[in-house]
């Protein structure tokens, strides 16, 4: 029976997202790259450059339907936006 309920245990647990309104108000304009992956984990698709010491990045995490898109300027938080379908 122990093992039975370690493992719906650890199955809600790995069930839980990150993707929460609280998560997703934590974020804020010039936070670290580094920071928004401390709350909401590496993101799911990720697309950036650089030009003339500039970077930039556009980097989204997603869950159920749940999107979280932030833009990065030299890892720098710049926008976010949050969408639930």
């Amino acid at each position: 029976m122990r093992p039975l309920l370690l493992c719906l245990l650890l199955l809600s647990l790995v069930a839980c997202s990150r993707l929460t309104q609280e998560n997703y108000a934590k974020i804020e304009t010039g936070m670290t790259r580094e920071r928004v992956v401390e709350i909401l984990g590496e993101p799911d698709q990720s697309d950036s450059g650089s030009l003339l010491g500039i970077s930039g990045e556009h980097a989204q995490w997603k869950s159920g339907g749940t999107t979280v898109t932030v833009q990065f300027v030299n890892d720098k938080v710049m926008t976010k936006d949050m969408e639930k379908r």
